[in-house]
């Protein structure tokens, strides 16, 4: 089975009207990235993955021309939404922010709706991740037995803090929460040599491997160091959508080692990628009944 641990809520159930089309130009260098996109779209993009895991980041001063327009209320209710509409092939992950006096009330509530993960961007949230509400939200979480997902590594936003975001970040919450399984997402490009040192360490942090292949040299250096360090059965599939999709995840990574041409650099073996590929993230994070169980 193969599983997308790594896509953003449609912004729109039907066709996206014109007026409403959104695109940035930051989060590729090849192209820009339309932002608004409809449940047929997703649909598509997912189409090589068997399952998805799909959320969006809760922030309180929406950026709608990034894609980062959704408040707390929306994304959650629109991620359910989304996920109810076809719960064999999507899992939801909810996104509070900690700092909020409600946050754990919400978590709460998302929880026994059926939302079985968290996503957290501290950098776009404006949270100190290691600060007393987040800890107390990760410690409600490792209670519960719902992973995080976290953005790691850089955001072309101006705004968003890169110290919030450093691997090493996560180190520490690992070392707090030792049964809080964790995704690192996007491998923390670019530092994911920093990101490989802890997930070898922590039995229950992962990493995923998503938007890394838009950069061909950070996807090599990161790949080759989780072969290095013994850990690339540590590594998770994503996309990224939608800056990505499912497909050109999988192609992107598969290509890892034609920068190498002509060289004697060492490769990354071919059946590291398709363990990657087809990784069994589901039981990784504790949901291998995520897309056949009741609310809560």
């Amino acid at each position: 089975m193969i599983v997308d641990v790594h896509a953003h809520t449609p912004t729109h159930t039907g066709p996206v009207p014109d007026a409403d089309r959104l695109t940035y130009q930051g989060w590729r260098t090849d192209r820009p990235v339309t932002t608004t996109n409809s449940w047929d779209d997703y649909d598509a993009a997912m189409a090589d993955a068997d399952v998805s895991i799909v959320f969006n980041i809760a922030v309180d001063d929406p950026l709608a021309s990034t894609g980062l327009d959704y408040r707390p209320e929306d994304t959650n209710a629109a991620t359910l939404a989304f996920t109810r509409a076809a719960p064999s092939r999507r899992v939801g992950f909810m996104s509070v922010n900690p700092t909020r006096p409600d946050a754990l009330d919400q978590a709460e509530r998302w929880r026994a709706e059926g939302l079985v993960g968290i996503k957290l961007g501290p950098n776009y949230q404006e949270f100190d991740p290691l600060g007393a509400p987040a800890l107390a939200l990760y410690g409600w979480a490792e209670r519960a037995g719902l992973p995080i997902l976290f953005h790691q590594g850089a955001s072309p936003i101006r705004h968003a803090p890169l110290r919030y975001t450093y691997p090493l970040v996560t180190d520490e919450v690992a070392l707090r929460f030792p049964e809080l399984r964790i995704v690192m997402a996007h491998m923390g490009h670019p530092w994911g040599k920093e990101t490989v040192v802890t997930i070898r360490k922590h039995p229950h942090v992962y990493a995923d491997v998503s938007s890394i292949y838009l950069r061909p040299w950070v996807c090599y250096e990161s790949l080759l160091a989780a072969v290095e360090w013994g850990c690339a059965d540590k590594l998770l599939l994503g996309s990224d959508f939608p800056i990505a999709n499912t497909g050109e995840a999988i192609a992107g990574i598969r290509r890892v080692n034609d920068i190498l041409a002509g060289t004697a650099l060492p490769r990354v073996p071919a059946e590291l990628i398709e363990n990657i590929i087809h990784a069994d993230a589901l039981g990784a994070l504790g949901l291998t009944d995520a897309i056949t169980r009741e609310p809560w």
